[in-house]
């Protein structure tokens, strides 16, 4: 095959793995999901509604609210808090930017906003909440003497150790006055009905933004268990080990839990996920004419074990329709096998990147390194359009990746050793650029293999 040849297949995978991802995106649409299911029944027979909004996706789904909810209903403004890359206009809706991952001040205002207006709602008012991705870290409201700073700092222990975000958002619940049900408790007597876009693997609502508006079965000492676990405990601020151990002693209160009489008013509809998105991944495949397998819908691990794995159980042969190497079983057919998730990274050096550029690099080095032949290409992003502290959602690596790395003259392992994937994609333009999407359902994966001539 001719280099020109081969460049041309080679954009053409590509393009399918990007045209499948934004079918990704696009089933994760937090406006349309909104649409769908703010019925008028469930806004029942309150006489007001105060709308609500936090996450990534707050602006959309506040949009589409406002537009189905009468004016007159509206119990004054609404407030959408969401991540300064989606702030825009929106009619009679107070739009705040603040910072994700780490929080800021202006999340901090925007939380204490929040909670004066829901604990002035009435007993016969409707606190309507539109939740979705990022909303923990959007909304902090630091509980006891925690100051923000003194948060940010227990959170960026959390993310270098490569906590889970089960783990982290355990923490975040007892560390906040909204997380873990705080909402709910701070809205009763009014009833509370949650519309929830999931970034949680499992859909566990009680993950999603940290849970504010519904119940929560970790305590305290679950929390203190998080950062031992992790040995990072003794570099914890004191304020918030002082706070953690003060609430296992029983001298701070809990987290709301099941049965607890606040709940009585509450309800959710979850109105969109991963799987759904995994979903039209699927669907868009075929419509392109591949034959299609779901690798997992719930990946996790560290991002650099699950890349070589991947790349190893191609070469090996241990995949239905993947032959040896890579080969396609049924040659007459390309594959994409396709997977939704969530993984980690543990930082252990100073820079650039995220999980998903850390798992395409991975994939790159394992392929090159294992000898997978085949015309494929491998895209893992960020439905938010954003990966780790960068502007990338991802990254798209093919079987020329690593070639053109090595003529930029960089060095991919030691890029990928010092948690530098960015670097390494830029420098061979592999890096996936969707600009904030205004949504976030997790990440999704794609491995494209087609057959050789």
């Amino acid at each position: 095959m001719s280099d020109l040849a081969d460049q041309a297949d080679s954009a053409s995978i590509r393009q399918d793995a990007v045209s499948i991802f934004q079918a990704g995106i696009a089933a994760a649409d937090p406006y349309q999901a909104v649409k769908r299911h703010l019925v008028p029944e469930l806004l029942g027979s309150c006489s007001k509604v105060h709308l609500i909004a936090f996450g990534k996706a707050a602006c959309a789904m506040a949009q589409a609210a406002q537009e189905i909810i009468p004016a007159g209903m509206l119990a004054g403004r609404g407030i959408a808090v969401t991540n300064y890359e989606n702030v825009r206009h929106i009619d009679n809706v107070d739009v705040i930017g603040a910072a994700h991952p780490l929080p800021d001040a202006n999340g901090l205002k925007a939380a204490q906003i929040i909670a004066d207006r829901v604990q002035h709602a009435q007993e016969h008012e409707l606190v309507l909440v539109l939740v979705s991705g990022g909303g923990s870290a959007l909304i902090p409201y630091p509980a006891g003497q925690i100051t923000l700073q003194e948060k940010i700092a227990a959170t960026d222990l959390l993310l270098a150790s490569g906590a889970t975000i089960n783990q982290i958002n355990c923490v975040r619940k007892h560390l906040s006055r909204l997380k873990g049900g705080g909402l709910a408790r701070m809205a009763a007597p009014a009833h509370l009905h949650a519309l929830i876009l999931s970034d949680v693997l499992g859909d566990d609502l009680s993950s999603i933004a940290s849970g504010p508006t519904v119940t929560d079965n970790t305590t305290y000492a679950d929390a203190i268990e998080v950062f031992k676990t992790k040995g990072i405990w003794e570099q914890v601020p004191a304020n918030v080990r002082q706070h953690l151990e003060q609430g296992e002693l029983g001298h701070i209160a809990e987290t709301p839990k099941p049965g607890d009489n606040i709940f009585n008013n509450t309800g959710y509809t979850l109105v969109g996920s991963n799987t759904i998105s995994v979903n039209a991944m699927l669907d868009a495949a075929q419509k392109l004419g591949y034959e299609t397998e779901l690798y997992s819908n719930h990946l996790c691990g560290e991002a650099r074990t699950v890349g070589a794995t991947l790349v190893a159980q191609c070469v090996e042969g241990r995949l239905p329709k993947v032959g040896a190497l890579g080969e396609v079983s049924r040659q007459n057919k390309p594959i994409a096998l396709l997977a939704g998730g969530e993984t980690t990274v543990t930082l252990k050096g100073n820079g650039r990147g995220g999980r998903n550029q850390e798992m395409a690099l991975t994939f790159a080095i394992a392929a090159e390194q294992y000898g997978l032949t085949g015309n494929w290409a491998f895209l893992s992003g960020g439905t938010d359009g954003r990966d780790g502290p960068t502007d990338a959602a991802g990254g798209i690596v093919d079987r020329n990746t690593i070639q053109r790395m090595t003529q930029a003259g960089v060095n991919p392992i030691e890029l990928l050793e010092n948690n530098d994937s960015y670097t390494a994609l830029k420098s061979s333009d592999d890096l996936v650029n969707t600009g904030a999407t205004g949504t976030n359902v997790a990440d999704l994966q794609i491995l494209l293999i087609q057959p050789e001539p």
